[in-house]
């Protein structure tokens, strides 16, 4: 399948200057026998940013795809090296045992066999904020130890990101990741992000494809002469978010990343904006006390 890979690389700038892929590979749900072919596929057809968690359990798996990738010359024809590629995982569970998250996080680095993690984030706000913070300082030191690049957050809300920044953390969170789509628009959590300097990462951006046959998503991708999935990811795009759409499919794989000859009108993205119902596809963890 022939497609123009530099289309596929649309770039994010951080709040600390550090460059992010904007349209990435999740991995989640992906069983760790069967994740090295889709890996594969998506760094021949240019996408360069993974994302893994430590509850995903194929950190180890998606790791070795991505060495192997890069030590066979028959499919790395561009001469990728370790820093042109961005892999990210998370922290199953906040902790108040600063040791056992420095611990876990070393676990991690190991186990993906990369060196080091561009990006990790703690999973959810999950166990209260003495957890929440004493994980957060474990995370900077990582930072400080070389294991990890850059450290953000996933699904917390309004509180959990105005708790963590009254707290002052030597190192901001670059990200949070959280569910985004037209139907869940995350609009005050987005707000917060931005006044913050977070950047949004959007999970679920095909929203599962529960919404995929939806009348105003079938008509614009008509009008656009687009697949419903792209002009998803292209909504998210467009609102400066990550999207991390998932697909074991070469084909999607493909189809999914190629827009960037897409332009969706404000008109139009204020009608996907309408379509917010607050759907979540899995978990919210984002009330979490």
């Amino acid at each position: 399948m022939a497609v123009n890979k530099a289309p596929l690389l649309p770039k994010l700038t951080l709040s600390n200057g550090i460059t992010i892929p904007q349209i990435q590979l999740g991995l989640y749900m992906m069983p760790r026998g069967e994740v090295t072919q889709p890996i594969r596929w998506a760094l021949l057809e240019g996408y360069r940013g993974f994302d893994s968690a430590q509850a995903y359990h194929n950190e180890r798996e998606a790791g070795e795809a991505i060495s192997t990738f890069l030590s066979n010359p028959d499919d790395n024809k561009e001469g990728l090296r370790r820093e042109d590629l961005f892999f990210t995982t998370k922290l199953a569970s906040c902790s108040t045992s600063y040791d056992q998250v420095r611990r876990s996080v070393k676990a991690s680095v190991d186990a993906c066999g990369l060196g080091y993690v561009d990006l990790f984030l703690l999973h959810s706000p999950y166990g209260g904020r003495e957890a929440r913070l004493t994980s957060w300082n474990a995370l900077e030191d990582a930072v400080d130890d070389g294991e990890v690049r850059m450290i953000g957050v996933s699904n917390f809300g309004v509180a959990h990101i105005e708790e963590l920044m009254a707290a002052k953390p030597r190192i901001k969170p670059v990200v949070n990741q959280i569910e985004v789509h037209p139907f869940n628009t995350q609009t005050s959590i987005r707000e917060t992000c931005a006044k913050h300097g977070i950047a949004v990462e959007a999970y679920a951006p095909l929203a599962q494809a529960l919404r995929m046959t939806h009348p105003k998503i079938v008509q614009l991708s008509n009008k656009y002469g687009c697949s419903p999935a792209q002009l998803m990811v292209k909504w998210g795009i467009q609102h400066g978010m990550v999207t991390l759409p998932k697909s074991m499919h070469r084909e999607r794989l493909v189809e999914n990343a190629d827009v960037s000859e897409l332009a969706i009108s404000e008109e139009d993205m204020a009608a996907m904006d309408g379509l917010d119902e607050k759907l979540s596809t899995d978990w919210d963890p984002t009330d979490a006390p």
